[in-house]
């Protein structure tokens, strides 16, 4: 019975909680706290205080957490995967649409007026991400990251996993 209830706790909201995290953090409060007693006001206070100050999604977090103190492993296995069901049938149902269609002119019209618009974004996270490298590690070593990168990737065609690990060594060697 825990699980189908912890199952239930975190589904609905992931259901109803339009726009994620926040907006549904109240939501699994009224199934964890008043509706199932799975945790008190407090205890829900204090993880999601904890909550937020790790990386990565709130309502997972939490679901983990309230999972392994009600049933353990299984108990936080059920509770992510009802977390994140959702989203993976929404987007099943939807890419399985998306591939029934995708000979269709209007989806082929569709996919490249949003390329456009993903190149610009991706254009701006990384003019953000260069800002703020050169506001916290300085010009010098941005220049060298930004060069050597790209270098490793235009010329030796390395696998962007070892181009970022290889920045990740040049940050705890001279930047620690």
């Amino acid at each position: 019975m825990i699980f189908w209830e912890l199952f239930m706790a975190f589904f609905i909201p992931g259901i109803v909680g339009y726009g994620g995290g926040p907006a549904s953090i109240p939501l699994i409060k009224h199934e964890v706290v008043e509706r199932y007693s799975m945790v008190t006001t407090e205890q829900f206070g204090e993880m999601l205080a904890l909550g937020n100050t790790l990386p990565g999604p709130i309502a997972t977090k939490m679901a983990g957490y309230i999972g392994y103190e009600a049933a353990g492993i299984p108990g936080a296995a059920v509770a992510l995967f009802a977390t994140i069901a959702p989203s993976l049938l929404a987007m099943i149902f939807l890419l399985s649409l998306l591939y029934t269609f995708k000979d269709s002119p209007r989806v082929k019209k569709m996919t490249l007026y949003i390329r456009p618009a993903v190149a610009v974004l991706l254009g701006a996270l990384a003019v953000q991400f260069f800002q703020s490298g050169m506001t916290d590690a300085g010009i010098t070593h941005t220049i060298i990251l930004g060069a050597g990168s790209l270098f490793l990737f235009e010329r030796t065609r390395l696998h962007p996993a070892f181009v970022i690990l290889a920045a990740l060594l040049y940050g705890v060697i001279f930047l620690s």
